[in-house]
């Protein structure tokens, strides 16, 4: 994968909370999948997602640096056409249900968002979730279960964790 330095933006891959992200992805995605990629940072989840095989990812960003570098870093993987970047503010005007979601973001973030990924998966869909600071994981956990998912995989490294979770009517 190519990669520019994603100056202000979040993301080379290096972080242990994107290397669980990565593994995690790596397990769940089959091909063909649709995906949000929220506070997407340097592209990095994105364009692995789109490597792994997913179909269509679209990459939102609040932060206008991180969308120039998100951008870039797309082209220069050439994944244009199954990567769009977007920017956003979390899921809050994306049309449309998608078989993933995905956000390394922190768990403050996480727990905030998660009634609005319930709504934003189709049935089966998962959510992806990095960026915890272990302290927080079990925080995390009860709000996601509090919505409805369950724990499918969690993972940790040093003092991060990750949470693969889907809607336990769905799963």
């Amino acid at each position: 994968m190519l990669f520019r330095s994603p100056g202000m933006a979040f993301g080379t891959g290096g972080h242990l909370s994107t290397q669980l992200a990565l593994g995690l992805l790596s397990e769940v995605i089959r091909g063909g999948e649709e995906i949000y990629d929220i506070g997407t940072g340097s592209g990095i989840l994105a364009i692995s997602a789109a490597k792994l095989g997913a179909s269509a990812v679209t990459a939102v960003d609040i932060d206008p640096k991180a969308l120039a570098v998100a951008r870039e870093n797309v082209r220069w993987n050439r994944m244009e056409e199954r990567i769009q970047v977007v920017k956003g503010d979390l899921l809050t005007g994306l049309a449309g249900v998608v078989d993933l979601v995905v956000a390394n973001i922190i768990a403050e973030v996480i727990i905030e968002m998660a009634p609005q990924v319930a709504c934003a998966l189709k049935p089966g869909g998962a959510f992806l979730s990095s960026g915890i600071i272990k302290e927080k994981a079990k925080w995390v956990r009860e709000s996601l279960e509090a919505e409805g998912f369950f724990i499918e995989k969690e993972v940790t490294a040093d003092d991060w964790t990750a949470f693969l979770a889907r809607s336990k009517s769905h799963g």
